[in-house]
């Protein structure tokens, strides 16, 4: 399996990898067969990366740390709560709670991988994959910091809904009318007013754009003034708009962005936050192209979990001088300490 740009994506490859609708139904299966006006109808929804199916390397596999079952649920839950909140009405917290406990359950039980964020995203399922992503994300950074089961569950329920303010009305805001209708208020005061959300769940929506300078919105609080999780959900939602193919900017590739974070440190992001989320991303997803700084191409194959700068790599060797078959190899970086990746192609 590999990950390509649509752009580079031939008439007749097979998926390899499904997509989904923004309700969790699968639009394509794995393994459909990409014509000519499917290829084209992706481009409408705006999809710009998938995985392919590569006869080269099938036991190759994205390895997810939470099921595509549990995304599925996860994403129609989403969809159907934001509506709820779109139309005014407000949302029911029971089905949010038992998404939030099977994506901790599965991180928990996968904890010891790297977590790798190439969903396909269309227009409309942007923003329930990011929500998703983010609560995934800022989930696993939990763990890394030693959270209990209850505080990974409130972190957890506050990065799912932490974007809700952005379906809700402008009557939702009428408290903090002098502070610009900011989503941020929006989203507050829509979880608060679910007496079973947990109070500090609702202050995530409200804190994620703070920055640890006091630059942030939309109450420029400083460092000490902002709860850890608001600080953890806020690198989360940092990376992901990065690597988001639907930013207006291009998308950004995982290694890019963590460099991006990385220079924010102490400026927008703590550094203990930016420390343990560095030691839970794949910078280099398995199934993307490279190159390596010895000239040869490959295809990331595994990670090395924990050193997420140093995946394996499996290049390919013709033998018998260009007149025998491909050989297979794969070199683990963290054993080749001179051999870098020099490129991404995608």
């Amino acid at each position: 399996m590999r990950y390509t740009t649509i752009e580079l994506t031939q008439a007749n490859e097979k998926l390899g990898k499904q997509i989904y609708t923004s309700d969790g139904r699968v639009l394509l299966n794995e393994g459909a067969s990409l014509t000519p006006t499917l290829i084209t109808r992706l481009k409408k929804l705006g999809i710009q990366a998938v995985y392919l199916q590569d006869p080269f390397d099938k036991e190759i596999k994205k390895e997810d740390m939470v099921s595509d079952e549990v995304k599925r649920e996860t994403l129609a839950t989403l969809k159907g709560s934001f509506q709820f909140v779109q139309e005014g009405a407000g949302f029911e917290l029971k089905s949010i709670q038992q998404s939030v406990k099977n994506i901790v359950e599965e991180i928990l039980a996968h904890s010891h991988s790297l977590l790798s964020l190439t969903d396909m995203r269309t227009e409309d399922n942007g923003l329930f994959i990011h929500s998703l992503n983010v609560c995934m994300i800022s989930t696993i950074v939990g763990v890394k910091l030693g959270l209990s089961k209850s505080k990974l569950y409130e972190l957890a329920t506050g990065a799912l809904m932490h974007d809700i303010g952005k379906m809700a009305t402008e009557k939702d805001n009428e408290p903090q009318v002098e502070l610009g209708h900011h989503h941020t208020w929006r989203g507050f005061n829509v979880l608060r007013k679910n007496s079973e959300m947990s109070s500090l769940s609702a202050h995530i929506a409200l804190s994620h754009h703070e920055h640890v300078d006091g630059s942030g919105m939309p109450r420029k609080l400083s460092e000490k003034d902002i709860h850890l999780f608001a600080k953890i959900v806020s690198v989360a939602n940092a990376f992901d708009h990065l690597i988001s193919p639907l930013r207006p900017s291009g998308r950004m590739l995982p290694h890019d962005a963590c460099e991006i974070l990385m220079g924010l440190t102490g400026v927008r992001y703590g550094h203990q936050i930016i420390a343990h989320f560095l030691k839970t991303i794949a910078f280099y997803p398995t199934g993307i192209q490279v190159v390596l700084s010895t000239g040869e191409y490959g295809i990331v194959s595994a990670q090395n979990d924990g050193i997420p700068q140093r995946p394996y790599v499996r290049i390919f060797k013709m033998e018998g001088h260009g007149q025998g078959e491909f050989q297979k190899i794969d070199i683990n970086l963290l054993e080749h300490p001179t051999i870098f990746i020099e490129k991404i192609v995608d």
